[in-house]
């Protein structure tokens, strides 16, 4: 097939390449040059010259072609500018989700058009194609396992995307970079989102929305315990940045209209379920809700699931419950649904 590959400059996407290569087929390479150096009203050290330097250097090594793709102003547009304004209402943002959905396989999409029969990325998850429906399922790597930040795409974009990382193992893709001999086999992984670079999160939402002093309330007795800088540098289950003594004290709640961030310091006592959690904006990647309610569910990227069950409204929103507590619940995060291995969905937590 002629396969168009999104290449990050690390090794998971280089191992993507050479195993894709090494299957004969019809190969570009391509790297979106996200980091907007002069947008910014700061300077921040982001490492996208060195990660194209690594992309360039595989593609040497693999006599592949790659292509450069800017998509500053899209990136600002659809997912830097909701990064702000979901911070702005105190809700917890999810730019990873985001910039899969509407950059990487949206507008990269649109500029390459149909010339290409495939896109393949480095990312760990697997689709399979029952009939016409294309399902999206966890990868073999269950630490790895990407389909938390996939979860919002559609049927149409599954079709067009291969994942040849899905069945492998990290320790196996860091094995087969060394006995390849591409450049990144010992590259560490990367963290954190590229428009930042090495600034802080803190830093970043400081410069758009300044700070704004307000009281620290201890949740239990309703004493003013403390002063912040604005409810939108917090969010729910935090514990450093507080910044008082006579700890540790959690974030539990805020005020977004009145400035005000809720601390404790018995953040796990019995009383604190923190079990249940409503959602909206569902996005099922099969274009229909489930038909099952005894489900499971990520809150967040990682290995943790929890059994869950979720009651749907007539409304586009629905209550979930979980077997266990997770201390973390924080409006604006994700919660994406599972039906064992199969990926379903998801939905804003509210």
């Amino acid at each position: 097939m002629k396969v168009a590959v999104l290449l990050s400059g690390g090794v998971d996407s280089s191992v993507a390449l050479k195993l894709l290569q090494e299957e004969g087929h019809d190969l570009t390479a391509f790297y979106l040059k996200v980091w907007m150096e002069d947008e910014l009203s700061f300077k921040g050290d982001c490492p996208w010259k060195e990660d194209l330097s690594y992309a360039q250097k595989v593609c040497r090594k693999l006599n592949i072609p790659l292509k450069i793709i800017p998509v500053q102003k899209e990136y600002w547009d659809k997912v830097v500018s909701y990064v702000v304004e979901e911070a702005k209402k105190g809700r917890t943002p999810s730019p990873d989700l985001f910039c899969n959905k509407r950059i990487k396989f949206g507008v990269f999409f649109d500029k390459i058009g149909d010339e290409f029969q495939k896109i393949a990325t480095g990312h760990y998850a697997r689709i399979e194609k029952r009939g016409d429906i294309f399902y999206l399922k966890r990868a073999k790597d269950s630490f790895k396992d990407q389909t938390y930040f996939l979860s919002h795409l559609s049927q149409d974009q599954l079709s067009r995307l291969i994942f040849p990382l899905g069945n492998f193992l990290k320790s196996e893709v860091r094995s087969l970079a060394k006995k390849y001999g591409l450049p990144t086999y010992d590259r560490k992984d990367s963290q954190g989102i590229c428009f930042l670079g090495k600034v802080e999160y803190s830093d970043f939402i400081a410069s758009y929305l300044g700070e704004k002093e307000g009281d620290l309330i201890e949740i239990e007795s309703g004493q003013k315990v403390g002063k912040h800088k604005g409810v939108w540098f917090y969010t729910i289950g935090q514990r450093r940045g507080i910044g008082l003594s006579g700890g540790p004290w959690y974030v539990v709640s805020k005020d977004v209209k009145n400035n005000i961030v809720y601390i404790s310091k018995n953040y796990f006592s019995a009383d604190k379920k923190r079990n249940s959690f409503w959602v909206s904006n569902f996005n099922w990647l099969c274009d229909k809700r489930p038909l099952n309610e005894n489900l499971q569910v990520k809150i967040r990227h990682g290995k943790e699931f929890y059994n869950a069950t979720i009651e749907f409204e007539k409304t586009d929103k629905g209550f979930v419950k979980i077997d266990k507590r997770d201390q973390g619940i924080a409006a604006g995060q994700f919660a994406v649904f599972y039906d064992g291995d199969i990926c379903l969905g998801c939905g804003v937590i509210t």
